[in-house]
């Protein structure tokens, strides 16, 4: 799992790097044609992350409920974030994968509940499978948000 440990703070680094150069109106806006917009989409990442990880291991997720509720699966976003939410979010980006890889190393995930993912119709039987999906999910949202960030531009 080292390998996955070092890619998903890097592919978070895109996130953040869109978050530090996109005004908090093209955050929040959402392009005609779309159904969500930039922050809920990196938002969900950091939420799906703590749902897969802790959540299905019978742990507490360290993102608040309010924030599970307002960007898991199945969510659209609410109104606009403020300045304050993004920066949290920035924090959280990262904060969360360290925590991750910690709890990881020191094992305590030890009680994975099975779980088939909607977007490919794997079912993911321990936390390994987990964390490879989590990559995966980034990776497409990373692409809902280059393609969001196209339409703001047109």
């Amino acid at each position: 799992m080292d390998f996955i440990f070092e890619v998903l703070p890097k592919s978070r680094l895109f996130f953040e790097k869109v978050l530090n150069e996109t005004s908090l109106e093209d955050l929040n806006k959402i392009p005609d044609g779309f159904n969500n917009n930039i922050v809920w989409n990196i938002a969900h990442v950091v939420v799906t992350e703590q749902l897969l990880a802790y959540k299905l291991s019978g742990l507490e997720p360290n993102v608040s409920v309010d924030m599970i509720q307002t960007y898991m699966k199945g969510t659209k976003p609410q109104g606009s974030v403020s300045q304050e939410f993004v920066d949290e979010l920035k924090t959280l980006l990262f904060s969360t994968i360290e925590k991750t890889e910690q709890d990881y190393k020191d094992g305590h995930f030890t009680n994975f509940q099975e779980y088939t993912v909607s977007t490919t119709g794997n079912t993911l039987k321990t936390l390994d499978d987990a964390l490879r999906f989590i990559l995966f999910h980034e990776g497409l949202h990373s692409g809902y948000v280059m393609a969001l960030m196209r339409a703001l531009k047109s």
